[in-house]
Parts: C-alpha cells; sequence; structure tokens
C-alpha cells in the first residue's frame, strides 16, 4: 500500500468513529502503542475476499469501515450467511486463536477498509496484555449471540415468511427510527437474502412483494423501511 494512504489510514484511526468499549483503538497508552506496531493497514474494493473457509490461518482483521459477509459453504455448493460484520468486528478471531483453519470465508459488500494482525504477533499481543483478552471476550460473545440467533431464525423458525421477517427485525434493531418507522441500509440482493435464511432466490421475492403489499416494509434500493415493527414481529412468530 502507498505510504500517503498509509498515513491517511492512520490519521483515520486517530479520528475514528466507532471508537468505543471493546474496540482495540480504545487500549491503554502502551497497549495502543504496541498495537500500532503490529498492525498492518488494509483497503479492498467491493467483492474482495479477506480470507476463505478452511484456508489455514493468517492472522485477524478488524474491520475499521465497510461491510463484510461471512459465509459458510457445503460440498454440494450450497452457501450460507452466517452475518453482516460490522466496524469494530475482529474478523478470524476463532481461527487465529485455536491456531486451526477459517471456519467462514470473508468477503466485502462495499469498499473496505481493516487492519490486519499476523498470527504470531496477535497471539504474543494478547498473551501480554490482559485488557485485550477482555476485548476479545466480549467480541466472542456478541460472535456467539449472533451465531445462536442465525440457528433460531433457520432451524427454529417455520415458514421462509417467518425466516424472512425474523432477519428483517434483527437487522432492524441498528436501524435508525424516524417518524415514518425503522429506516435501515440492506446491501444484499435477493439471491444473498436467501442466503442468510436458507431459502431460495425467488421466494424471497416474492415474501419481499408479500410484506410490501402488506406495507409491512417499503423499499427504495438499498434503503428498507419498516413502518411497524411490531406488525412485522407477528408474522415472525414474535
Amino acid at each position: 500500500m502507498p505510504r500517503a494512504e498509509q498515513v491517511a489510514m492512520k490519521q483515520c484511526c486517530e479520528t475514528c468513529p466507532v471508537k468505543g468499549p471493546g474496540y482495540f483503538c480504545c487500549l491503554a497508552p502502551d497497549a495502543a502503542w504496541e498495537f500500532e506496531s503490529i498492525k498492518f493497514p488494509v483497503a479492498y474494493p467491493s467483492g474482495s475476499t479477506l480470507f476463505q473457509e478452511g484456508e489455514e490461518t493468517r492472522g485477524v482483521y478488524m474491520l475499521c469501515s465497510g461491510k463484510v459477509k461471512l459465509t459458510m459453504s457445503s460440498s454440494g455448493g450450497k452457501t450460507l450467511i452466517l452475518r453482516l460484520s460490522k466496524p469494530g468486528e475482529v474478523l478470524g478471531l476463532t481461527a487465529a486463536i485455536t491456531g486451526g483453519m477459517y471456519e467462514a470465508t470473508a468477503e466485502t459488500l462495499e469498499p473496505t477498509r481493516a487492519v490486519f494482525i499476523r498470527q504470531e504477533d496477535f497471539s504474543r499481543f494478547i498473551a501480554r496484555y490482559p485488557e485485550v483478552q477482555r476485548t476479545l471476550l466480549q467480541q466472542s460473545i456478541v460472535q456467539y449471540s449472533a451465531a445462536c440467533e442465525q440457528i433460531r431464525t433457520i432451524a427454529l423458525t417455520g415458514s421462509s415468511r417467518e425466516k424472512l421477517a425474523r432477519l428483517l427485525l434483527t437487522w432492524s434493531a441498528e436501524g435508525r427510527q424516524t417518524a415514518e418507522g425503522c429506516r435501515m441500509c440492506v446491501p444484499l440482493t435477493h439471491e444473498q437474502i436467501a442466503e442468510c435464511v436458507g431459502s431460495t432466490r425467488e421466494t424471497v421475492t416474492r415474501t419481499l412483494s408479500e410484506f410490501r403489499h402488506k406495507r409491512l416494509v417499503t423499499l427504495r434500493g438499498t434503503t428498507m423501511l419498516i413502518p411497524d415493527r411490531e406488525a412485522l414481529a407477528a408474522v415472525g412468530g414474535d
């Protein structure tokens, strides 16, 4: 990466809007200094692969901006989207801690910036600073909760209508509440949404059309509006 872009990314880290409890950018001074020395700024265009399922771990990525989808695939070629990662999340965490293989594939959905830490540096870093271990525990809990919600949506929900309704409600928890309802960005195609709930593109397209007809959702490009979350929750069985 050109030095000018590295400098720009370092400056971005200093004024990063996602700073908060649990993020590596909120470390004590000595840990923060060492973190700066082991991280490598990286930038990816949309559609780039950070790592692949079954690949030996090289290290972890902390997402600074952009969106990344994590997917698993079957031997028959069926793909399941596990979750969409957001800024501040550490990707490849389990594989880096265990020294095993990446359990999922990470692919960018839009231009993305991150920092990469090699596994050997990461292992030494977390062993030296207990505060980092607490951060990783918080990250692990969030990722575990997301996995449980994914299982609940796919395996314990009956119809495709219910699965899609639950998925949209989960995403809306991070949306923006307006006078019209909850507004959020859904940067996925119908095919990709189907991969989130273990369904087909045709079923997702038909179900979204039904939701629009019943005024449960409104779609404008990648922007989705949910006027009444309780009405949609009734469809999802909540």
